[in-house]
């Protein structure tokens, strides 16, 4: 299924130095929402970065086909959400919330 992705490639510039792969939503690439939960696990190869993210709409049932999420290079949802930046150097284990109206997150865990 090919997907309409808010951002084309040509608009994607390289906001961070390199760091992987992470996961996503479509509601974020494809509809464009920016990130309102964020999470970083252990990554599951070398080439992840352990983050995972969510623009906070998704219902398990989303969540759970695996058709609405997509591997990512982080600086690609960095440039779909900027807010994200200065969260990313986060160990694992880290989990954030936006604050609401803001581009700031409020840091749960890690």
């Amino acid at each position: 299924m090919s997907k309409n992705f808010k951002l084309k490639p040509e608009q994607i510039k390289q906001l961070i130095t390199p760091m992987g792969g992470c996961l996503a939503t479509d509601k974020i690439t494809v509809d464009g929402l920016g990130v309102d939960y964020m999470y970083r696990e252990d990554a599951h190869n070398e080439l992840d970065s352990g983050w995972r993210f969510f623009s906070g709409t998704e219902d398990q049932a989303y969540v759970d086909d695996p058709n609405n999420t997509s591997v990512y290079d982080v600086n690609t949802i960095a440039n779909y959400d900027p807010a994200i930046i200065p969260y990313l150097n986060l160990p694992v284990g880290a989990e954030l919330e936006r604050v609401r109206g803001t581009d700031e997150f409020d840091v749960l865990a890690g």
